[in-house]
C-alpha cells in the first residue's frame, strides 16, 4: 500500500521528496504510533544528509555545471565530429562519444543530455538528420553520465548501502565504455538504410589532430580527478573538490568566467544539490517505514522457501526496475526500493558492487523509456520544436543496446568487478 500510494502521489505531481516522506510518516504512525514517528522524524532527516561522504554531491554537480559554462561540451563535440563525422551516422556517433566523455566530468544524465543536446541537435538538424535519430542519440548518450565515473547515482547507492564509492566508480568504467560502443552500434543499425548520414568529407589528419588538441582541458580534468583518486592521492570527496576547482579554473582560462556566470553556476549547483538532499531525506523516512514492517525479512524468507535461483531474482528485479523507470526518475526509483531490495541481494550472496552497476544500467534504461523517460523531457524542454512522440519512436535501438549490455553483465560479471578488484583488492 505504501509503494502504491507513493506512485499515486507522484502521478498527481506531488514532489518526489514530499511523496516519500509523507507516505513514510503515515506508515510509521500506522504501524508504531506517534512516539516512534516523532523519534524517526527527529533523527532520520539529519542522519540522511549529515555525513561527510555527501560532500561529493555538490562538488561533482559544481564540476559539471562549470564544465558546461566553460565551453567543454562544444570542444568535445567538435573533436568527436573530426574523428567520426565522415562516417554513416557520423554526427550521431560523435554525439554519443562526446556524451561519454562529458559524463566523466559531469556525473549527471540530465545535465549531460541537456548540455550536449544544445550543441549537437542544431548540427544534426542542419545536416538533415531526422529528429527521431538525432534526439534519441542525445538522450541515450546522456545516460552514460550516470555510469561513467564520477556518477551521482553511484554516490547515492554507495551511501545508502555502505559500499565504497571508489570501488563503485571503478566498477562503472568498463560497462560505461561498453555502453558507448553498443550505442554506436545502435546508430549504425538505425542508419543502415538511410542516405545523407555522412555529409562531411574526411578531414585531413593534421586538422583532426588540431581539433583534438582542443580537448586537452577536458582530458586533463578527467585524468586529474580519476587517476588522483585511484592512485590514492585523493579521497572521493577530495577528488570532487579538485574537480570543481579545476572546472572553475578552466572556465576562467577560456575567458568565460564573470560575475553573472559565477552567480548562475552557484545557484544551479545549490538548487540541484537541494533537490537531491530533499529526496534523500524523504527516502530515509520511507525506508524507516519499510524497516518497521519487516518487508525485507519477509522477502528473504519467501525467496529462501521457494529456493529461487539468484539469476531468476535478478531477472525479476530487472523487469520491476524497467517498469518503475517508465513511471519515475532514476534517483527516486533507487531510493524508493533499495531498503527492501538490498537485504535480499546480500542474502543471495550477490556482489553488492556488481549489483550497483546492474542497478544503474537499469536506471539508464528508465531515463529513455516512455512515458516518463526524464532525458526525453529534458530534450523536449531545451530543443525548440521537438515532439516527444518523435523521440520515443527513435529510442528503440538504444533500449535494445542496453538490453544487450545487461545480458553481458549477467554473463560476464567480471566486466564490473575486475577493475575494482585490481585497484582496491
Amino acid at each position: 500500500m505504501g509503494f502504491a500510494l507513493v506512485l499515486v502521489l507522484m502521478a498527481l505531481r506531488v514532489p518526489v521528496a514530499i511523496a516519500l516522506g509523507l507516505v513514510g510518516a503515515l506508515g510509521l504512525y500506522w504501524v508504531w504510533g506517534p512516539a516512534s514517528l516523532a523519534f524517526v522524524l527527529g533523527k532520520a532527516p539529519f542522519d540522511a544528509i549529515a555525513t561527510p561522504s555527501l560532500a561529493v554531491v555538490p562538488l561533482f554537480v559544481m564540476m559539471g555545471v562549470f564544465a558546461a559554462h566553460g565551453g567543454l561540451s562544444r570542444s568535445l563535440f567538435e573533436a568527436a565530429r573530426a574523428l567520426l563525422g565522415h562516417r554513416r551516422g557520423g554526427l550521431a556517433l560523435a554525439t554519443v562519444g562526446a556524451s561519454a566523455i562529458f559524463g566523466a566530468i559531469c556525473g549527471s544524465s540530465l545535465a549531460t543530455a541537456a548540455t550536449i543536446g544544445k550543441v549537437a541537435m542544431p548540427e544534426m538538424r542542419r545536416a538533415g538528420y531526422p529528429d527521431r535519430l538525432a534526439a534519441a542519440s542525445v538522450a541515450a548518450g546522456g545516460t552514460l553520465g550516470v555510469m561513467i565515473p564520477p556518477s551521482v547515482l553511484f554516490v547515492v547507492y554507495g551511501l545508502m548501502t555502505e559500499q565504497s564509492i571508489g570501488k563503485l566508480f571503478a566498477a562503472g568504467l568498463l560497462p560505461g565504455v561498453v555502453g558507448m560502443m553498443l550505442y554506436m552500434v545502435a546508430v549504425r543499425v538505425a542508419t543502415r538504410r538511410g542516405s545523407g548520414f555522412a555529409p562531411f568529407p574526411p578531414m585531413p589528419w593534421r586538422d583532426r589532430l588540431r581539433t583534438l588538441a582542443g580537448v586537452w582541458q577536458t582530458l586533463a580534468l578527467v585524468l586529474l580527478v580519476l587517476l588522483g583518486m585511484y592512485a590514492g592521492l585523493f579521497t572521493p570527496s577530495e577528488a570532487a573538490a579538485v574537480g570543481a576547482a579545476g572546472a572553475l579554473f578552466v572556465t576562467w582560462l577560456n575567458g568565460r568566467l564573470n560575475l553573472e556566470v559565477l552567480r548562475n553556476g552557484l545557484i544551479e549547483t545549490v538548487l540541484t544539490t537541494a533537490m537531491i538532499f530533499a529526496i534523500l531525506i524523504g527516502a530515509a523516512i520511507f525506508n524507516a517505514f519499510i524497516d518497521t514492517t519487516g518487508l525485507a525479512d519477509q522477502l528473504i524468507a519467501r525467496i529462501a522457501a521457494l529456493g529461487a535461483d539468484p539469476l531468476v531474482v535478478l531477472l525479476a528485479l530487472a523487469v520491476l526496475y524497467i517498469a518503475l523507470g517508465c513511471l519515475m526518475d532514476s534517483l527516486s526509483m533507487i531510493l524508493l526500493t533499495i531498503g527492501a531490495v538490498f537485504p535480499v541481494i546480500r542474502a543471495l550472496g550477490i556482489d553488492p558492487i556488481w549489483f550497483g552497476v546492474f542497478l544503474v544500467t537499469l536506471a539508464e534504461i528508465g531515463m529513455i523509456t516512455p512515458p516518463v523517460g526524464m532525458n526525453l523531457f529534458v530534450l523536449q524542454s531545451t530543443v525548440p520544436g521537438l515532439d516527444l512522440g518523435t523521440v520515443s519512436r527513435g529510442i528503440l535501438p538504444f533500449v535494445l543496446a542496453d538490453g544487450v549490455r545487461l545480458l553481458i553483465l549477467l554473463a560476464l560479471p567480471g566486466l564490473a568487478t575486475w577493475l575494482p578488484t585490481l585497484l582496491f583488492g
